[in-house]
C-alpha cells in the first residue's frame, strides 16, 4: 500500500492505535525523504478545512513559521517578524497554533496581544484583504489532528509531525520562511516546498539550534525560486549587525512576550531582539520579492520601526480583527 494512502487512512481515522502507530515508527526508522514529507503534507493538506484565496491573493501571500522544537526560550521572533511585514504591504497567511514546546506559540502571543483568534475563513480573508495578515489556526483547520495526537504523544521519539507543520498551512500560501530545529533537515524541507509548489523560499536552521535565522550565530539556509535550490551560510555580522548571547533573546509567557513584540514595534527595543526580526524580516522580505537585497530589506524595516508605523498596523491588526466577530 502506497504511503499516500497508508495516511489518508490515518486522517480519515481508518487505522487502529497500533497500526497508526506502527506507520509512524516506521517512517522515523526508515528516515523521511523529502517526497515522503512532501506526500504526507498534501494529504494533510487535502484534510484540512482550506481557506481557499483567490490565485492573486495565494500568489502574493507568504508564510514566516518554523517547525518548533528548538527548545531555544526565545520570544515569538516568527510571529513579530510576520506583524511587522505586514505593515510593509506583505500578505502574510501565517499559519500556527499554541505553544506544544514553549512557554508562548504564535496563538498565545497573538491572543496575549488582543488579537482574535476564531475567524471563520470569509474573515480570514478579510483579514488579509484589509490588514494583510490572518492567523491560520490549526486548531482551528486540522481536525483530524485530533485523533491523531494521542498517537503521536504516547510514540517517546519525534514523528513527522514534528516537520510536517510549516508545510500544512491550509492557505496554500505560495512564499515562504520558514525555520527547521536542525540543518539536517534543509535540504529535505526546501525539496518537499518545491514538489508543494512553492514559488519563493528561505529554509533556515541556525547553527546554534534555533528554528530561526539567529543573531548569536551563523545559520544555513537553502533559497528556492522556480523550482531551484540554492544553498548557502549566513552570517549577521555581514550585515552590519553585531552578535548576541541567547540570554539576550530569550522570551517568556505570552504576557511577557506581548511587551517584547510591542516594544520592538514601536521602536523602543533597540538591542539584540530588534536585530533578529530585523534579520528574519530582510530574508522574509527577499522570498516575497519586495526588496532586491538584504540590507535594503534590514533598512525598509528600520524605518518601519522607527516611524512607529509598525505599532500603529498591529493597533488596526487587533481593531479589524474584533471588527469581524
Amino acid at each position: 500500500m502506497s504511503l499516500k494512502k497508508r495516511f489518508e487512512d490515518l486522517f480519515e481515522d481508518r487505522l487502529s492505535v497500533d497500526e497508526a502507530r506502527e506507520l509512524l515508527i516506521e517512517l522515523y526508522k526508515k528516515g523521511e525523504s523529502a517526497k515522503d514529507i512532501a506526500v504526507v503534507a498534501s494529504v494533510m493538506r487535502e484534510n484540512s478545512i482550506k481557506l481557499d484565496l483567490p490565485e492573486e491573493l495565494r500568489a502574493k501571500s507568504i508564510d514566516i513559521v518554523g517547525t518548533g522544537g528548538d527548545k531555544s526560550g526565545s520570544f515569538n521572533i516568527s510571529t513579530t517578524v510576520s506583524l511587522l511585514l505586514s505593515s510593509v504591504g506583505c500578505v502574510v497567511a501565517k499559519h500556527g497554533n499554541r505553544s506544544i514546546t514553549s512557554k508562548s506559540g504564535s496563538a498565545d502571543l497573538l491572543e496575549a496581544l488582543g488579537i482574535n483568534l476564531n475567524l471563520g475563513k470569509e474573515a480570514q480573508l478579510k483579514m488579509l484583504e484589509e490588514v494583510g495578515f490572518a492567523f491560520i489556526f490549526a486548531m482551528n483547520h486540522h481536525l483530524a489532528m485530533k485523533h491523531i495526537m494521542p498517537i503521536r504523544r504516547s510514540i517517546e521519539h519525534r514523528t513527522i509531525f514534528n516537520i510536517l507543520g510549516p508545510l500544512t498551512n491550509p492557505s496554500g500560501a505560495s512564499k515562504y520562511l520558514l525555520g527547521v530545529f536542525e540543518p539536517s533537515f534543509i535540504k529535505k524541507m526546501a525539496d518537499a516546498l518545491v514538489e508543494l509548489g512553492a514559488t519563493r523560499a528561505f529554509v533556515v536552521s541556525s547553527y546554534d539550534g534555533m528554528d530561526e535565522i539567529s543573531i548569536c550565530d551563523k545559520s544555513a539556509f537553502a533559497y528556492i525560486e522556480n523550482g531551484r535550490v540554492l544553498e548557502g551560510e549566513i552570517d549577521p555580522q555581514r550585515y552590519g549587525l553585531k552578535l548576541a548571547s541567547k540570554e539576550a533573546i530569550l522570551g517568556g509567557e505570552a504576557k511577557d512576550n506581548a511587551i517584547i513584540t510591542k516594544d520592538i514595534l514601536s521602536g523602543k527595543e533597540r538591542g539584540a531582539k530588534r536585530d533578529i526580526v530585523l534579520l528574519n524580516g530582510a530574508f522574509a522580505l527577499f522570498a516575497d520579492g519586495r526588496v532586491r537585497d538584504i540590507k535594503e530589506g534590514i533598512e525598509m524595516l528600520e524605518a518601519q520601526l522607527d516611524s512607529q508605523k509598525a505599532l500603529k498596523h498591529l493597533e488596526k491588526i487587533i481593531e479589524t480583527s474584533q471588527r469581524l466577530v
